[in-house]
């Protein structure tokens, strides 16, 4: 391959579709996201990977995140078929205004949203005490 070829390949694709994922994880561009780690509001490891196309879900994903590491969001490609997140769309917003997903397939890590405005403490508790009810009358059930 030439080096014309080579910085080609190297450019992304301005039309392929770009996802966030909000996490404690530390990662790296080029790093994967993939299955079989524990959920956020499970004590599972889950067969999906879930990510959003709008920012303010990929916050509260980073806010509500378990683990001790920073809330980072990373800016993600599907490496296979993504489809709409059945534990939003189907339970809380009908028409998926969230933008949410998940896919079974790994996510390619190509940046870091390193500039967002976090949640209002307020509203970071009053998510994470309603997580807590809901997992004290009968447990958070993400539908696999």
């Amino acid at each position: 391959m030439d080096k014309t070829h080579e910085t080609e390949a190297a450019i992304q694709d301005a039309f392929k579709q770009t996802f966030f994922h909000g996490t404690k994880a530390n990662l790296v561009i080029g790093d994967f996201i993939e299955t079989g780690f524990s959920s956020n509001f499970v004590e599972r490891k889950l067969k999906h990977i879930y990510l959003t196309a709008t920012l303010n879900a990929a916050i509260w994903g980073a806010e509500l995140a378990s683990g001790t590491g920073r809330e980072r969001i990373y800016l993600v490609e599907a490496t296979g078929p993504v489809h709409d997140d059945p534990n939003v769309t189907d339970k809380k917003f009908a028409g998926n205004p969230t933008m949410s997903y998940r896919s079974e397939h790994p996510f390619k890590v190509i940046g870091e949203v390193t500039v967002w405005k976090s949640h209002s403490l307020e509203q970071i508790k009053a998510m994470k005490d309603g997580l807590e009810k809901m997992q004290k009358q009968g447990g958070v059930v993400i539908e696999e």
